[in-house]
């Protein structure tokens, strides 16, 4: 049997599904906006031939953002996870996000600029977690904000 379906996580946006899809794409690897539909005559939910959704691929993943009004918002309940190769990935990723009005959060989750959370997470930190001295990895994770793999690390080590 063929499978013709495609799963995407749709966001909601009040206004700026294109500015964000454009950015999320502008700093992650193999993105790319995919489609751009705007919304039809005779509808009451927003002007005519303003942007309604985006299709667009994150890192290879399917999303689309949905310019939907301010019926909802964007919180904490559903983020995307970037794991991240090295601490200098994790920076730059971290950085772009944060800017323009991002808030950082604990553990390496914020929330970026349009509202959307993120977890950035490098890989050691994974591998860390999942050792022998998880528990001390976990204590110093506690206490981070953007994770920093050295520390961790250190941690580890019981230094």
């Amino acid at each position: 049997m063929t499978n013709d379906l495609t799963a995407r996580t749709c966001l909601w946006f009040n206004d700026q599904a294109l500015p964000a899809a454009e950015f999320y794409c502008s700093i992650l690897p193999d993105s790319r906006i995919e489609k751009v539909s705007h919304y039809p005559e005779g509808q009451e939910m927003a002007e005519q031939g303003s942007v309604m959704v985006v299709a667009f691929t994150l890192a290879g993943t399917p999303y689309l953002a949905l310019n939907g009004g301010s019926h909802f918002v964007l919180d904490e309940a559903v983020s995307i996870a970037i794991e991240t190769r090295d601490q200098a990935e994790t920076d730059r990723l971290w950085a772009a996000l944060a800017d323009g009005g991002g808030r950082e959060g604990r553990c390496g989750w914020l929330k970026d600029r349009f509202g959307l959370s993120w977890q950035v997470v490098p890989r050691r930190a994974v591998e860390l977690l999942d050792g022998p001295a998880s528990t001390q990895v976990w204590r110093a994770l506690m206490t981070m904000d953007r994770i920093v793999i050295a520390e961790l690390e250190t941690a580890a080590r019981g230094s």
